[in-house]
């Protein structure tokens, strides 16, 4: 960049926030949304381009707006009430999304992984058809402050099991296949 005194007597002519922030934005869609918000403390124009909708919405998956619906319809909150797709930011969308959202009386999460973007889910023991779960000769269901659940169900011993279970949700078109933890 040019080495031009400037009449401030800094001794520095262009500076990083002497970049346009329609051209900040456009290097920033091609990042994750770790490095994006890191590039955000730079400047105030790579904190402007940062808080742009056009960023965040190449972020978030085509369905976004059935996912953040689905999030609302699981919350208990007031906030869930007042959420109005076109009234939030997609910067606040996209963390919305990244926070674990409860599904079917809490049986069930999804979120939006921070860096790859793909849809996470986790579902709860109880909302699966497991052989002889109720057996207890075979499982037990113990409490565990650490599992987002608050129990797990432990396997004692079996010499086969069979897991159903059914999944109601909006995923992301072909392309996004998504993570399923039990």
């Amino acid at each position: 960049m040019g080495g031009t005194t400037s009449s401030t007597g800094r001794g520095g002519g262009t500076s990083l926030g002497d970049l346009p922030e329609n051209c900040v934005a456009e290097v920033m869609l091609r990042l994750d949304p770790t490095e994006i918000c890191g590039m955000a403390r730079l400047s105030r124009t790579f904190r402007g381009a940062a808080s742009g909708d056009g960023v965040w919405e190449a972020k978030l998956p085509r369905n976004y707006a059935r996912l953040l619906a689905a999030a609302a319809a699981g919350d208990d909150s007031e906030e869930a009430a007042a959420l109005e797709l076109e009234a939030i930011p997609k910067k606040e969308v996209y963390a919305r999304l990244c926070r674990r959202n409860r599904l079917d009386g809490g049986t069930k999460e999804f979120w939006l992984d921070k860096v790859g973007g793909g849809i996470c889910m986790a579902i709860y023991s109880r909302a699966l058809s497991i052989t002889g779960i109720d057996d207890r000769r075979y499982w037990n269901f113990i409490t565990n402050d650490e599992s987002r659940f608050h129990s797990v169900a432990y396997l004692s011993q079996i010499w086969w099991f069979e897991v159903r279970g059914e999944v109601e949700f909006f995923f992301p078109e072909a392309g996004a296949l998504p993570t399923i933890n039990f």
